[in-house]
C-alpha cells in the first residue's frame, strides 16, 4: 500500500488480496476538498471503474454526446470508447476498484453492452447488499480495513459470478498484447469464430466492439508515446494510426476535442486523481 497527499487530499494505493490479482487491478482510495468546482477529462483506458463514495456527489457527462448528467456519490464506469467530463465542488471521499473487462462481467454477470456506455450507479447492477457494503466501508478506521473488507466481498461475488467464453477472454488478451494493432479479421480467426459472432459475444460480455476496444488500446499507445516526448504524428503512426489526419479524426471523435487542445489540459498527477488506475497510462486531464 503506498499513500500520497495532503492534509485536504489523500490518495491511497492499494493491490487486492492474491487471490483477486488479475482480475481486480487494485484499490485508490481517496479524499480531496475542492474550494470551487473541477473538471476533468477522464479518457478512455481500458479499466473497468467502479467508484464506492460516502462524500459529495460527482457530476458525469459524456464529452462527446453531452446530453444527460449523470450526479451521484458511487458509479461505475466501463469500457468506454469516448471520453468522460467529471466535475466536483466540495468534498470527494470514497473508494475506487479497478478491474479487468473480464472481471467486471464476472461481478456484475449482466450484459455488459446494455450499460458499458454509461455511468451507472453500482447499485443498479449489485443490487441491495452494494449499498450496505458503501456503508460498512464508510464505516471503518483506516484504509486497510476497507481494502480488507472490499477483498471479502469480491472475492465472494467473482467466485460466483459468470465467466466470459475462452474466445473472448483470449481475444481481448490479444488486443491488450498487441495495443490494439491486430487486424480484427485476425483476432476473429484466431478465435474460430466468424466476426460478426465474435463481435456479438465480444460486445455481450466485455460492452464495445473487438473494433472499438483496439481503438482505445491505439489511443492510450499514442498517448504515451506522446507523453514520452514524440510529436503528434510519430506517436500517432507509432500507435499505428494511418497518419496525423486519421489519428485526429479519431481522437476528436472518441476525446471531445483535438490533441493540441488536449496538450493544454494539465495531465493530473496520481496525487490527485482519483480515478488514477496504473503507471503509464493517460487517464485524465485537469480543464480550465
Amino acid at each position: 500500500m503506498s499513500e500520497t497527499g495532503t492534509a485536504s487530499r489523500q490518495l491511497v494505493r492499494s493491490d487486492p488480496a492474491a487471490e483477486l490479482r488479475g482480475a481486480v487491478l487494485g484499490y485508490r482510495g481517496f479524499r480531496f476538498a475542492a474550494r470551487g468546482p473541477r473538471r476533468r477529462l477522464v479518457v478512455p483506458d481500458g479499466v473497468v471503474k467502479v467508484m464506492l463514495g460516502f462524500g459529495g456527489p460527482l457530476d458525469m457527462v459524456d464529452a462527446v454526446e453531452p446530453r444527460t448528467v449523470t450526479t451521484a456519490t458511487s458509479l461505475v464506469n466501463g469500457l468506454r470508447t469516448t471520453a468522460t467530463i467529471g466535475v466536483h465542488r466540495g468534498l470527494l471521499h470514497g473508494v475506487t476498484v479497478l478491474l479487468s473487462p473480464p472481471a467486471a462481467y464476472r461481478l456484475f454477470a449482466v450484459p455488459m453492452a446494455e450499460w458499458a456506455h454509461l455511468t451507472p450507479d453500482p447499485g443498479d447492477l449489485l443490487g441491495h447488499g452494494l449499498g450496505q457494503l458503501t456503508e460498512r466501508l464508510a464505516e471503518c478506521p483506516d484504509w486497510p480495513a476497507r481494502f480488507a473488507l472490499l477483498d471479502h466481498a469480491l472475492a465472494a461475488r467473482l467466485r460466483s459470478g459468470p465467466r466470459c467464453h475462452p474466445e473472448v477472454a483470449w481475444a481481448w488478451g490479444e488486443l491488450r498484447r498487441t495495443d490494439g494493432r491486430i487486424r480484427i479479421d485476425d483476432l476473429a480467426a484466431g478465435t474460430g469464430w466468424s466476426r460478426r459472432h465474435l463481435e456479438r459475444r465480444f460486445r455481450e460480455q466485455l460492452g464495445p466492439t473487438p473494433k472499438g476496444a483496439a481503438q482505445v488500446l491505439r489511443l492510450q499507445a499514442a498517448l504515451r508515446l506522446k507523453r514520452a516526448g514524440m510529436p503528434w504524428a510519430l506517436a500517432a503512426t507509432g500507435a499505428g494510426f494511418h497518419d496525423q489526419t486519421h489519428f485526429s479524426r479519431t481522437f476528436r471523435v472518441m476525446v471531445g476535442c483535438t490533441p493540441g487542445r488536449f496538450q493544454d489540459g494539465r495531465v493530473v498527477g496520481a496525487a490527485d486523481d482519483p480515478l488514477d488506475f496504473l503507471p503509464g497510462q493517460v487517464t485524465s486531464i485537469l480543464l480550465a
